[in-house]
């Protein structure tokens, strides 16, 4: 009679450690799916606080820049589509659509040499590269946050409960092609 209540013991014992792997998988996919949004909230937060930055020191430059409407009216556009968009993927592309205008934007101010002479101008300046090199910062954290995503749910045996659980690949933030080229020093 015991010996018929064996096979069962052994089944219980693994489905335990069938369930117990299921547990282990599930919340590691939670933590690294979690840190990934902790990673984005904080570039989020600083983002906000870019765009901030951004609203003074364009009312600052309206005057200086009358040719340069176009622009403007683009940047400021991006910058009430990140406001409004409410998933993770549409703020990634707007973020680095904008990071390529702000470089176009840093470009067209080396154009007016009365514009570096107003002190509040400066300032402000200084303040969106400050707040640059952090975007800078956090991408990097979130990148790796992404990247350590991205390989959990394609690693065996992670990936089958995250098919099951629709846990899907997220996008890295880009770096503008003007970052990645080789910087011009000319001397005089």
């Amino acid at each position: 009679m015991q010996v018929a209540f064996i096979p069962f013991v052994i089944l219980g014992i693994a489905l335990l450690c069938c369930g117990g792997l299921v547990i282990a998988i599930y919340n590691s996919l939670i933590t690294v799916r979690n840190n990934v949004e902790k990673a984005f909230n904080n570039i989020d937060v600083v983002l906000q606080q870019r765009n901030d930055e951004l609203t003074k020191l364009l009312d600052t430059v309206k005057g200086y820049m009358t040719h340069e409407k176009e622009l403007l009216s683009k940047i400021t556009e991006l910058r009430t589509g990140y406001v409004k968009a409410s998933d993770l993927a549409g703020k990634i592309q707007i973020e680095n659509q904008m990071g390529k205008l702000l470089e176009r934007l840093h470009m067209v101010w080396e154009q007016y040499p009365d514009l570096k002479a107003v002190q509040s101008f400066l300032h402000l300046q200084g303040r969106v590269s400050a707040v640059e090199e952090k975007i800078a910062d956090y991408r990097e954290t979130f990148n790796d946050a992404v990247n350590i995503y991205n390989i959990q749910i394609e690693r065996f045996p992670d990936l089958l409960l995250a098919r099951v659980m629709n846990f899907q690949r997220h996008t890295f933030l880009d770096v503008p092609e003007e970052k990645k080229e080789d910087v011009k020093m000319q001397f005089a």
